[in-house]
């Protein structure tokens, strides 16, 4: 259960620092952001969180919401499993939790 919940709480925060880095890019890229490297590879990091956001939300949130709305979910699952894990770690005890 434990590494179900660390495992959850990982791939949440890799998916929430790939989308502010791709926010902070892209102001300071500004137009040319589409060009750039790097936003490209943020891009293909938070693809699938972004698309399957896409999938959940209804067709009147337009696309340039949803990236906030992936970056708000995840944010969510972040806090629960951060939650549970700290739940965890004090039913199974602090040790097996290092």
């Amino acid at each position: 259960m434990l590494l179900l919940v660390s495992s959850v709480k990982l791939v949440a925060e890799i998916a929430l620092l790939a989308l502010a880095g791709q926010f902070l890019l892209g102001l300071m890229a500004g137009q040319k952001r589409e060009t750039n490297f790097f936003y490209k590879l943020l891009q293909v990091l938070t693809g699938p969180f972004v698309k399957g956001m896409r999938l959940i939300t209804p067709r009147v949130v337009i696309d340039r919401h949803i990236p906030l709305a992936a970056f708000v979910l995840l944010s969510m699952v972040w806090v629960v499993s951060t939650i549970v894990k700290v739940n965890v770690c004090l039913q199974v005890g602090i040790e097996q939790c290092r």
